[in-house]
């Protein structure tokens, strides 16, 4: 290592200044070969790293009398000092100056921010090893496949894994003090090693059958698996042929459905949408064939706006702290290419081709990754500031002091008066704030009386918050109805004597119930139509359609819920023990409606008269023997 300019000593009110950084006379001493450069500022802080095919060139060209965008000439005037490190060839400085911008984290560099763990594939290393999801430090002994761009996309890998070859998923402690199968094996998903019921070698091959599946061998495991299936039916034992057929089966058409260009693709496709400073990079990932779906990010650009210079610096830090699939291809060309595939492959272990050039189905990829980036962009951007701009136009819209840091809207839901539920959504200036959602089940009152419900929801929203100084309470409560609702919230807060500055507002639908055609009531009196194209009603019609939402869902939960048991114990001769025996029996109650008389005289207690009934009951049918 070689440096210049080394740390400014201790300077005070009488010490003089430190000396400008002398740039052209440090790369008199640079060699042309490549390697990895740092500029240091006077606190010592790291202002940059970067890599270089020939140091001598490229860090001259930072104090050459080219002209300088202003990111790099405010960077160049706080250089103090400089150092670099030769390497052998480029792609190993390529490898090291990512590693230095991990852990040194310059401020002028392009990071990659990432504040979650990358979910993997975990198999163990034991004497039974079982495959499950990990995140964290890989501390646990065993191979790990991945990153995977979702949680989801690992989930459904788990679920084709178990299902195909049987391994188990449980924990240790769990494995250890089995006594008897677990509900795993009872569906197929487990071949029981707990317990012994499978052989020790039976079980390595499923291991190994594993490990060629996530490591993209398919067709070695097809061949294995085909091999396998034809000595089983040659020694007669079917079963075992049939279930090898079945997973052969499943494999072929997995891979017919999931194919790239024709073939199993191993592929990164990644596109990167810029707005200012701000980034995404989008990134849609293949292996084997399967898609696992996208995943964006948002570097941190620090001032970087060329497009291309930001997805260099991400596809450098992400695939050298994960390891890269056979083929990369991006929305844009980007330097060092050549560098960056021999990187890639001393890291991996195999070779790594990058491409921004793509004809077919790549392209399509490539242009749904463009979309995703913009969308995801977009979306970062506008969410907190277009919830802002809402909030401010309500504001404006109801002639409140300032925007409401607490919104809850309230809605009634039921069918013709029955299993009547009440929401109460809230949100705050981020937006929806889900955790503190409430659901009132409506009781006591005559059905479809819309005024009571909301008046029991009201005062059981609020009788916690009378007398109570530190309640919670909303700056704005909106109600989703006419005057005759409005005038329920009012009658509540009185009856419980909050006085809290708490604005009541109702939304009324127009006529035609047409999105933009509400009218919002307001306390004094007024009514307002504000339109479709105002922001202030755009927020409060998103609010009143979460709760809206929030309200069905609900009732529709309670009146399924209301429907699947009491009609049952409505028919006479059937209580809790004959109905919970008729629901065990048949899987529930599709199953119970999907079944004929003579099937449900089958279950113990049930005779020929009394499924009759039930029939006929779940039929809307008239009772045998009734007129």
């Amino acid at each position: 290592m070689t440096g210049a300019g080394g740390p400014a000593g201790p300077t005070g009110p009488t010490a003089p200044a430190p000396p400008a950084f002398d740039g052209k006379a440090f790369v008199r001493g640079l060699s042309t070969a490549p390697g990895v450069y740092r500029m240091y500022g006077a606190d010592d802080g790291v202002l940059y790293v970067g890599k270089a095919g020939a140091l001598k060139k490229r860090v001259a060209s930072y104090f050459n009398a080219s002209p300088k965008n202003a990111r790099t000439a405010a960077m160049l005037s706080q250089v103090a000092r400089m150092e670099v490190t030769v390497t052998r060839t480029e792609a190993e400085a390529l490898l090291l100056e990512n590693q230095l911008i991990k852990s040194l984290k310059p401020r002028y560099n392009v990071l990659l921010r990432d504040d979650k763990s990358y979910p993997y594939l975990l198999l163990t290393r034991e004497d039974w090893p079982r495959v499950a999801l990990h995140r964290g430090p890989q501390s646990v002994p065993g191979r790990y496949y991945g990153p995977y761009p979702g949680v989801l996309a690992v989930r459904d890998t788990l679920n084709l894994l178990h299902k195909l070859f049987k391994l188990r998923s449980c924990e240790d402690s769990v494995f250890r003090n089995r006594t008897r199968p677990c509900l795993q094996y009872q569906i197929g998903r487990c071949s029981a090693p707990c317990v012994g019921l499978v052989d020790a070698d039976d079980y390595a091959a499923a291991v190994r059958r594993v490990r060629l599946f996530l490591e993209g061998h398919s067709d070695d495991l097809l061949t294995e698996l085909g091999a396998a299936m034809e000595a089983a039916a040659t020694r007669l034992d079917f079963e075992e042929a049939a279930r090898l057929r079945d997973i052969l089966a499943s494999l072929r058409s997995m891979q017919a459905r999931q194919y790239v260009d024709g073939r199993a693709a191993d592929l990164d496709v990644l596109a990167i949408a810029t707005q200012g400073p701000h980034a995404c990079v989008l990134l849609l990932a293949f292996r084997d064939g399967r898609n696992f779906g996208t995943r964006a990010f948002f570097p941190k650009t620090n001032g970087e706006e060329d497009p291309a210079e930001v997805l260099e610096a991400f596809v450098a830090q992400y695939y050298t702290a994960h390891s890269p699939p056979r083929e990369i291809v991006l929305d844009r060309a980007i330097a060092d290419v050549a560098v960056l595939e021999e990187a890639f492959a001393l890291n991996a272990g195999h070779r790594v081709v990058v491409k921004t050039s793509v004809r077919g189905e790549r392209a399509g990829y490539l242009d749904l990754a463009r979309r995703n980036a913009e969308s995801s962009l977009a979306a970062q951007l506008g969410s907190q500031a277009a919830q802002a701009a809402r909030a401010e136009s309500l504001r404006e819209l109801l002639g409140l002091p300032e925007p409401a840091k607490r919104i809850e809207c309230f809605d009634i839901s039921h069918t013709m008066g029955e299993a009547t539920v009440a929401s109460q959504v809230v949100f705050d200036a981020e937006g929806p704030v889900r955790g503190q959602y409430r659901r009132y089940n409506i009781a006591g009152i005559e059905p479809g009386d819309d005024y009571a419900a909301m008046h029991q929801a009201l005062t059981r929203r609020f009788k916690r918050a009378a007398g109570n100084p530190d309640a919670v309470l909303p700056d704005l409560l909106l109600i989703d109805g006419g005057a005759g609702q409005v005038a329920q919230a009012n009658a509540v807060l009185a009856e419980l004597g909050i006085d809290g500055g708490i604005t009541i507002v109702g939304v009324a639908k127009g006529e035609a119930r047409k999105p933009g055609d509400e009218t919002l009531l307001l306390p004094d009196g007024r009514e307002l139509k504000p339109g479709a194209a105002s922001p202030g009603l755009q927020l409060v019609q998103q609010v009143r359609d979460e709760a809206h939402r929030f309200a069905i869902t609900g009732h529709r939960g309670r009146r399924q819920k209301a429907r699947s048991t009491s009609r049952l114990e409505d028919i006479p001769g059937i209580g809790p023990r004959r109905r919970a025996a008729l629901l065990k029996h048949f899987g529930g109650l599709g199953g119970l409606r999907a079944a004929g008389v003579e099937e449900i005289a089958r279950v113990e207690g049930v005779n020929l008269a009394l499924a009759g009934r039930i029939y006929a009951t779940l039929h809307g049918l008239d009772a045998p023997g009734t007129a």
